[in-house]
């Protein structure tokens, strides 16, 4: 595939997607393999048909698309006179990790940093198409799907790189996999970046991920990410994804996550800045004994908006499931939460919780939080549950008499809210460095 920046014609509607299809078509994607360049059009088709969804649809009824829809993008293309020194903020001082860096949708090698071991592979996905074509093949577009997500057919059909890793059986990375995606926003017109990753574990095998979208300008972008993750009998993962963007920026994302009997996938989604944020998450427990952990935390502030939504399914029966999100919101920022968890008949003895917190440190600040269960077995233990509320004047009270100040006192409870979800990542660098971010957030942009 050529690069995309020989493509320099805006859209915005679905029609004008579709007219920029056929110029990517012609100079984008030619070398692509004779299956790509099929599910491609067959992904265009599907989003003209489905459009840009709208505050009609029960998923979206919370997040309001029209300043996206009537926003022209342009693909993006290769910024210049980025080094080292741009991303080395974003390494949790970790420069010796694995890692993939994306700029503005296209993959930096000389910014990269991969280590070579037997039955591992990582590697951006341009390359894996033809390195690891089969794998590849087999799996990429299997489990999201495009037909009822009009995102994810956008993604599939203008996606240009992205990341592939591919553990073989027992394998076990040391070290987490750190894919960087930035985005810089120094073309005149607003870019639309499209992502793709694709992450095989099979028996047994174990891994990290922390996949990291960033920014070093305040301009406007679209981030479109797809993620498809798949864990063989026995795999283990940690994924995590950071999003400290433009808060002029839009990110719509999509993970999807396919578990098989006894794997175990461990998730957080933490966004601490972004114009607007959609982040998909869907997960299937399609073998028995297999258990996720979803952990979420949104700080938000100004206009942002973020949101939140999730779906497990529980389709075989002793399976175990535990969510929680946690939001902070200053200044009128909103926040949506929507998460489902769907229990098949067969799915007997499926253990499963839900929860959502949220806090309002502001007075216009907004949160609608819809969890759900939808329960059609018989045997289960399946709770859920929300709350929104602002700083309990107890808590603050009793620390008062302790000799702490009131926006101490504020601060602290604060910080203890949002620790929980912090304290349960297991990579510490990652988990040191959004604590700073916290503390930092909390004397700035989330101080009442």
């Amino acid at each position: 595939m050529t690069e995309t920046s020989a493509v320099t014609k805006n859209f915005s509607s679905a029609t004008s997607y579709l007219k920029a299809f056929e110029l990517f078509e012609q100079n984008g994607f030619k070398s692509d393999p004779g299956w790509l360049r099929q599910l491609r059009k067959t992904a265009i088709d599907s989003f003209v048909s489905l459009g840009f969804p709208t505050m009609l649809s029960e998923n979206w009824r919370y997040t309001n698309l029209t300043q996206l829809t009537q926003t022209q993008f342009q693909l993006s293309g290769r910024p210049s006179n980025l080094s080292f020194d741009d991303i080395k903020s974003f390494l949790f001082g970790k420069e010796d990790w694995p890692r993939l860096v994306f700029i503005n949708g296209i993959f930096y090698e000389q910014l990269s940093f991969i280590k070579k071991e037997s039955g591992i592979v990582i590697q951006n996905l341009q390359t894996a198409l033809t390195e690891n074509s089969e794998i590849v093949k087999q799996h990429l577009n299997r489990y999201a799907d495009f037909k009822q997500n009009a995102f994810t057919a956008l993604n599939t059909a203008f996606f240009h790189d992205g990341a592939f890793i591919h553990l073989t059986k027992g394998k076990v990375l040391k070290e987490p996999v750190h894919l960087l995606f930035i985005s810089t926003s120094s073309e005149p017109k607003v870019q639309l970046n499209s992502y793709r990753n694709l992450i095989v574990l099979e028996e047994n095998a174990q891994a990290s991920i922390i996949d990291n979208y960033g920014s070093i300008s305040d301009g406007q972008y679209f981030n479109n990410s797809v993620t498809e993750i798949i864990l063989q009998k026995g795999a283990q993962a940690q994924y995590h994804k950071l999003e400290r963007e433009s808060q002029n920026s839009f990110h719509i994302g999509m993970t999807q996550v396919n578990q098989i009997e006894s794997t175990k996938f461990f998730s957080s989604a933490i966004t601490l800045d972004g114009g607007l944020v959609r982040n998909g998450l869907n997960v299937i427990l399609n073998g028995e004994h297999s258990e996720c952990e979803l952990n979420g935390l949104y700080m938000i502030s100004g206009n942002e908006h973020v949101d939140n939504y999730t779906l497990i399914d529980h389709p075989k029966p002793n399976a175990k499931s535990r969510q929680v999100y946690k939001g902070i919101l200053a200044g009128k920022s909103t926040a949506v939460f929507s998460g489902k968890v769907f229990v098949h008949e067969n799915a007997q003895k499926t253990d499963a919780s839900q929860t959502n917190k949220n806090l309002l440190l502001s007075k216009h600040a907004t949160v609608n939080t819809k969890p759900q269960l939808e329960i059609f077995a018989d045997d289960v233990k399946c709770t859920h549950g929300a709350a929104v509320g602002q700083l309990e004047d107890e808590a603050i009270f009793y620390l008062k008499t302790r000799g702490i100040d009131e926006r101490s006192a504020s601060r602290l409870l604060s910080y203890g809210f949002a620790g929980e979800v912090i304290d349960t990542i297991q990579i510490e660098p990652v988990k040191q460095e959004l604590n700073r971010i916290l503390s930092e957030k909390l004397d700035g942009d989330l101080a009442n």
